[in-house]
């Protein structure tokens, strides 16, 4: 890995882990007695955006291994389907949630980490330097069990607690036919992005494989 991909893998770390522990701190600090930190807790690692942003965290980490050490998230399929998934956290959250709350003050600053800095910082990384050509088009249908497993896990956990992570899948209010309409457009969302990123790498990879000798070598 070249010292500045290097540089940029850190840069992607030290946001998304300083990210997801500062909305730790805060979750906590305003749930603390009611419902109480392990209640928010489980919430926590509930939240869509927490797991992407842990799975965008993981991954930039590992590459600053070595290509051996990395292990499970040096996997190109793993780093495109992280690319999705941080990908969509901040279509979502542009598009759909982010008029249903206004946070201020360490909140904001938190927020705007979560869903702009990190997911377009995960992109920039995964473009100029997890190296291109390996993704297959039947990639991006195995990249929606992650989301459906959360889908499910929405709805178990919120039939048990009553309570759902995002508007959209919200029972009490909308009732299953709505919320399972609203996970079946967002799965053809998944569905269509994630073959757009296929055909980006593909792309990507063909660019690199008619530049001049030396021009397109993988950055790892």
């Amino acid at each position: 890995m070249s010292s500045s991909t290097r540089l940029l893998a850190l840069g992607v770390a030290v946001v998304a882990w300083a990210a997801l522990l500062a909305q730790y701190v805060l979750m906590l600090a305003g749930t603390w007695n009611d419902p109480g930190p392990w209640v928010a807790t489980l919430r926590y690692f509930s939240f869509f955006t927490i797991l992407s942003n842990l799975l965008v965290a993981l991954t930039v980490t590992s590459a600053l291994r070595s290509a051996r050490r990395a292990g499970f998230f040096a996997d190109a399929a793993v780093r495109g389907g992280v690319a999705l998934c941080i990908g969509v956290t901040g279509l979502v959250y542009f598009f759909v949630l982010s008029a249903t709350w206004a946070p201020t003050g360490a909140q904001w600053l938190v927020d705007k980490a979560l869903h702009y800095v990190t997911p377009l910082a995960y992109l920039a990384w995964w473009l100029v330097a997890a190296g291109h050509g390996r993704l297959r088009w039947s990639d991006a249908p195995r990249w929606l069990l992650f989301p459906g497993v959360f889908l499910l896990w929405s709805l178990l956990h919120g039939a048990w607690t009553g309570w759902y992570p995002y508007p959209f899948l919200e029972v009490g209010a909308l009732g299953y036919a709505a919320v399972l309409r609203n996970g079946v457009l967002v799965g053809v969302l998944f569905l269509a992005l994630g073959l757009l990123l296929v055909a980006l790498d593909r792309a990507m990879a063909r660019r690199r494989a008619v530049l001049p000798a030396g021009a397109g070598d993988r950055a790892e």
